[in-house]
């Protein structure tokens, strides 16, 4: 008997494909992370034939085992932002270095069902990348991302993604230990960069790949 869940869910994202698709993104879906990942090394990169690759913070990527392959193919220019032995001020200067690659890889906050992708930075590298710079863009999206509209995407961020991202980096903020946002002047705050992309410009330069997982944050 096929899993219900797994049924709906492959409506919605259909649903969901269609209006993205609507607005100029190029659309994936994948049944789970393995096959998500296997778009990627096996369909978009011999496409878009990228001579230079980086990333932005993404749980859904760094889980996907796509960073451990570009890591060791030395087909590829790589610029590392995931680098642990890098200095602060290295890893500062390869972010601004990953605003101009061929393919940046990242994923999102939240993607509404009228086809908009809603994202909130610390820095802005990620957000920035995904508006302009890269020649492509890839986002691995978890169904459980997918929001109605976008202030239910900017509720879900501020009172989700940002206090479990809080978490996940020991940012010592106040939503560590009241588990919501609190609107706070933090140092360490990672509420800084708003964005909100409707379209994809040129259209099919930012692709998508829908994944019907819970994945990320």
């Amino acid at each position: 008997m096929s899993d219900p869940l797994k049924t709906y869910w492959n409506m919605r994202l259909n649903e969901v494909k269609n209006t993205l698709e609507e607005n100029n993104f190029q659309v994936y879906l994948a049944d789970n992370i393995k096959e998500a990942r296997d778009i990627v090394m096996n369909d978009l990169l011999p496409s878009i034939k990228p001579g230079s690759i980086s990333w932005g913070g993404s749980g859904t990527f760094s889980g996907s085992g796509i960073y451990d392959e570009l890591k060791s193919n030395n087909q590829f220019e790589i610029i590392d932002t995931y680098d642990t032995k890098a200095s602060p001020e290295e890893k500062l200067e390869r972010r601004r270095q990953a605003l101009l690659v061929d393919l940046f890889i990242t994923g999102t906050n939240a993607v509404t069902e009228t086809g908009k992708l809603v994202n909130l930075d610390m820095i802005g590298n990620r957000v920035g990348a995904i508006t302009f710079g890269p020649k492509d863009v890839i986002i691995l999206v978890g169904r459980n991302k997918i929001v109605a509209e976008v202030d239910d995407a900017l509720m879900r961020i501020k009172q989700l993604a940002a206090p479990a991202n809080t978490v996940r980096l020991g940012m010592k903020n106040p939503c560590l230990k009241t588990g919501y946002c609190e609107e706070c002047k933090s140092r360490q705050r990672i509420c800084n960069a708003w964005t909100i992309h409707e379209k994809s410009f040129p259209k099919g330069r930012i692709k998508i790949i829908l994944i019907n997982e819970d994945l990320g944050l």
